[in-house]
């Protein structure tokens, strides 16, 4: 017989050391492997394709893995250490028996309720993630970065067709960055005294965090941080060691075998059937942000999603100001089109739009390009066009296009052309297990993702923010405007429990800072609206029209997880050679002039080593 003492243990780890159970339709968290594996898949023709809109539910993913080792083409296409793969995969999304389950290390619970016996579950445990990091450079030192943060998980099934997931975590966090210099907003010389709504507007500007890869930094808090001294104050970023929260939260439900799913969540998102990671309209890369979202695919070639949601301020002066410009909602539909698994088409159509009671973009039926005639020209509106083409076995092709602002009738080396592209290639490797080899080139041209601000009627003497951001981050593409990137990823699962990358990247970026700074290079840009046709400063020639800063990553990741224990551990490594090339002349001349490498003062050649290690215990992904 257990004792007392025995007992309240018992209690103890029901209360705090409960795993996260799969719940019938929570999402999958974006971080998981498992969308790599099915993206795999479906490009070797293991399964029917997949949705555009993610992130999946748990049941989804269990469809179709079962779909997969099922399927003719696994039993000649599968070998044995994949098959144990999505066995694996299998078993960590399906529901586990009622009890204590040791090793996973927790407690499953549900009981029958009313009269159809409706079964209604709960889950409660907690996960934690440790991590360090550091960088080490030839021009500016050596610095630390840490990430620790533990959570509590409440997630279950309200009967067959609802499941909830709620989420409540808070960390220690540090990353530190270099301050770079003043950017303005229009660009230098800039004088409109005449017209209050358009005026230059000095921005600071920082580095990347330092011990982190370029452009894979993801903030994990919610608006803030917090300093030890002032946990009453509101910060922006944590310089040094600071605390935070998260609470991603999620109500969703499911009807007619998944044909239709909505949802109320704060969680990551990523829309398009452009390879994973890869959209230019709605990235993983961007902050979650509260939304009502919905997804029908009524048949096997056609499915419509929707989404509206308010997005958050980004802190750059305090918790009262910082919002008085930031009140935005954004909403944006797909219709994606699908000729079985070779041929697939996006029609993404987006919007940005000041907080208020506007049905139009709310509703999936109107499209938002021609509503804004109707209701008036306050709103930044985007347009994505997706076409990936693929032969089951071989690989995937695709071609993307994000159009801000676009005039046909305009000279093409307009800074008013505001949109970005990308191509790229998929292809399976048939060494190891779900191997493949990805390149793309990516191309966001200046003033792309950015918006004038605007008085607007409904907020008084305040000029509205509403570039393409939440947070201060891009919702679309990492890469900032006046950017472009060749990336080559090779990915493999040598083993069940490892998964293992290398990447190669070059990221060129117009300079924001520095005495030949590059106008319409920042998120915060705003392209001038008078002239835009012949005023020569508005004319773009990438690499040849000031300062540019190129980055030439190599990183190599892996991840184990341990075999019969709730634990992973990962790690990357790599290194960053960063220069740059200027012009002989001033920037933004409207001429297109030779470039050549620099080493000044504010252009400064740069070799960093980034190291990168940490452990999950009772992980999410």
């Amino acid at each position: 017989m257990f004792s007392k003492k025995n007992l309240f243990c018992i209690c103890l780890c029901m209360f705090f050391c409960v795993s996260l159970f799969a719940q019938t339709h929570s999402s999958v968290t974006l971080e998981n492997h498992v969308y790599y594996i099915l993206e795999q898949a479906e490009i070797r023709g293991l399964c029917t394709p997949l949705p555009g809109t993610r992130p999946y539910t748990q049941n989804v993913v269990i469809e179709k893995i079962n779909e997969i080792l099922n399927s003719e083409n696994s039993r000649r296409r599968l070998g044995d250490t994949e098959r144990e793969i999505l066995n694996q995969y299998l078993e960590k999304f399906s529901k586990p028996v009622s009890g204590f389950d040791w090793q996973r290390g927790g407690f499953y619970g549900e009981a029958a309720v009313g009269e159809k016996e409706s079964i209604i579950s709960a889950n409660i445990g907690i996960f934690a993630e440790m991590e360090g990091s550091s960088g080490s450079y030839s021009d500016n030192g050596y610095y630390y970065g840490t990430e620790i943060w533990a959570g509590l998980f409440l997630n279950g099934d309200l009967g067959r067709f609802v499941s909830y997931n709620f989420i409540y975590e808070g960390g220690l966090m540090k990353a530190p960055r270099k301050f770079l210099g003043v950017y303005n907003t229009y660009y230098s010389g800039f004088d409109n005294d005449n017209d209050p709504e358009f005026q230059n507007r000095p921005i600071d500007v920082y580095s990347e965090p330092l011990t982190h890869f370029p452009y894979t930094y993801k903030k994990r808090w919610d608006g803030s941080i917090f300093y030890f001294n002032s946990l009453s104050s509101f910060e922006p970023w944590p310089e040094s060691v600071a605390g935070g929260y998260s609470l991603p939260t999620e109500l969703t439900a499911s009807f007619f075998d998944n044909m239709l799913i909505m949802r109320l969540g704060r969680i990551s998102r990523e829309w398009g059937s452009t390879a994973f990671g890869s959209s230019l309209a709605f990235n993983q890369t961007a902050r979650p942000f509260l939304a009502i979202e919905a997804e029908f695919n009524p048949v096997s070639w056609f499915g419509i999603s929707s989404l509206t949601g308010i997005l958050e301020y980004h802190n750059t002066e305090g918790i009262y100001e910082s919002p008085k410009t930031n009140q935005n909602a954004f909403s944006i539909t797909m219709y994606q089109f699908k000729y079985k698994n070779y041929l697939f088409f996006d029609i993404v159509d987006a919007v940005i739009w000041p907080k208020r009671f506007e049905l139009g973009y709310i509703s999936p039926i109107t499209f938002n390009f021609f509503n804004q005639n109707n209701v008036g020209k306050f709103d930044n509106m985007a347009i994505t066009l997706n076409l990936k083409a693929q032969y089951p076995g071989l690989g995937s092709i695709w071609f993307s296009l994000f159009v801000d602002e676009m005039n046909f009738l305009a000279d093409w080396d307009l800074d008013r052309q505001m949109f970005a592209y990308q191509a790229g290639i998929n292809v399976p490797l048939p060494v190891m297990s779900f191997s493949s080899i990805k390149m793309s080139y990516t191309k966001i041209n200046p003033y792309c993702y950015t918006h004038h601000r605007n008085f607007l009627p409904m907020y008084g003497e305040n000029l509205m923010e509403k570039s393409y951001t939440n947070n201060g981050v891009g919702l679309g593409y990492y890469l900032p405007p006046n950017s472009d990137e060749i990336l080559f990823s090779y990915k493999t699962m040598p083993a069940r429990s490892v998964i293992a990358n290398l990447q190669y990247q070059l990221i060129r970026h117009g300079a924001n800072f520095g005495p030949n700074a590059v106008d319409g290079s920042n998120l915060l840009s705003e392209l001038d609206p008078y002239d835009r046709n012949g005023n020569p400063v508005l004319k773009r020639f990438f690499l040849r029209d000031g300062a540019y800063q190129w980055n030439h990553i190599i990183k190599a990741g892996i991840e184990w997880n341990m075999p019969g224990l709730p634990v992973t551990l990962f790690g990357e490594a790599g290194t960053v050679i960063t220069f740059f090339t200027d012009i002989d002349g001033p920037a933004n001349s409207g001429f297109a002039s030779p470039y050549s490498r620099v080493n000044t003062e504010h252009y400064t050649d740069s070799t960093g080593i980034i190291v990168k290690l940490g452990f999950r215990l009772y992980p999410r992904w």
